[in-house]
């Protein structure tokens, strides 16, 4: 079997219990994947990966050659299902370029034609983990719990990033997750990350800011708001994915905003408290019994704007940080956590 990924890296780690599905219905050989390089470290931590293939295009190309190159190339794999996650036409040619015979997936942009099961989206199940599980067989329901995506940490990664970072677990670990990819809108405000960590660095809690490249400025500005204090390390553009995934394992406390990391954290069972603003937990929420949302009512809110359109930005602004610190004083380690390879 093959799975074409989605390109967001929260998207690719709800995908995952559309893979345990597939293993559960009696699926014995390794499940292949097409993926974006950065959602690679996702599918490396996910029990019954087999290949991992990077995309012949970036997010939003077309690549019509790079596609039909690597469907064609395909072909001896002898696949007989592949399972289409992202929407969009382009995403399908691979798997019809490969010739498989079941090619599974949503109905979107016109491609009846790339697909032999094109499925109708029930506009009823709002969670996307829910809808790609169904993929594997039968429909999305709303009316059971959805799955919850697990990632296996990498024990020896986890070890070997400590001692290369200059970390230590002597203390109990806040990580906090200044960034979202998606646009200003979903970012907690600066000053009140550090209002809350100025709160735990006082409870004797060392924290880590994680985060991408692009993540850096605004981790930068975190650690300099935090006044330097040295039981706080700014990790945000020194970790690949994967790295940070394994150091989420090690947290007795993830703040995060709505973003890959925020689901990363879910998906090992840290203990987290998720911050919604512009976005809604209705549709791409933590899935883990240790994660707490942390949000506030306000008409404006979810806008799904990048952007706050009104000016005020109150959805997060009005997310104080004393609702987030008793959000957090409810979360707790799990019973039976990913055990890290």
């Amino acid at each position: 079997m093959l799975v074409i990924a989605p390109s967001w890296v929260g998207d690719a780690i709800l995908s995952e219990p559309l893979i345990a599905k597939l293993r559960a219905t009696g699926v014995e050989a390794p499940i292949d994947v097409v993926a974006q390089r950065w959602c690679s470290p996702v599918y490396a931590r996910m029990r019954g990966i087999g290949r991992i293939i990077d995309s012949p295009a970036g997010h939003g190309q077309l690549a019509l050659r790079d596609r039909r190159k690597l469907g064609i190339a395909l072909r001896g794999q002898q696949y007989t299902h592949a399972y289409v996650l992202p929407n969009t036409w382009k995403s399908a040619l691979v798997p019809w370029f490969a010739n498989i015979p079941q090619r599974i997936g949503y109905r979107g942009e016109g491609r009846y034609g790339l697909l032999t099961d094109a499925r109708r989206v029930d506009r009823a199940v709002p969670q996307l983990v829910a809808r790609y599980a169904a993929l594997a067989n039968g429909v999305a329901t709303r009316d059971i719990e959805p799955p919850r995506p697990v990632l296996v940490p990498d024990r020896g990664n986890l070890e070997e990033a400590m001692r290369s970072l200059g970390l230590s677990q002597q203390r109990p670990i806040a990580i906090f997750c200044p960034g979202a990819e998606f646009g200003p809108a979903k970012r907690w405000p600066i000053e009140h990350f550090a209002t809350l960590g100025n709160r735990l660095l006082a409870e004797g809690n060392a924290i880590w800011i994680l985060g991408s490249p692009n993540d850096a400025p605004i981790g930068n500005a975190l650690e300099r708001a935090l006044g330097g204090a040295p039981l706080v390390s700014d990790l945000s553009g020194r970790t690949d994915l994967g790295t940070a995934i394994d150091l989420m394992s090690a947290a007795t406390l993830v703040v995060s905003n709505d973003s890959g990391l925020m689901h990363a954290a879910a998906a090992v069972r840290a203990p987290l408290v998720a911050l919604f603003g512009s976005s809604s937990p209705a549709y791409t929420p933590p899935l883990a019994e240790t994660a707490r949302i942390a949000r506030i009512e306000i008409s404006c809110s979810p806008c799904f704007k990048r952007n706050c359109p009104l000016g005020h930005f109150r959805c997060m602004r009005d997310l104080s940080p004393e609702l987030v610190y008793n959000l957090a004083r409810t979360t707790s380690a799990p019973a039976a956590p990913p055990t890290p390879r």
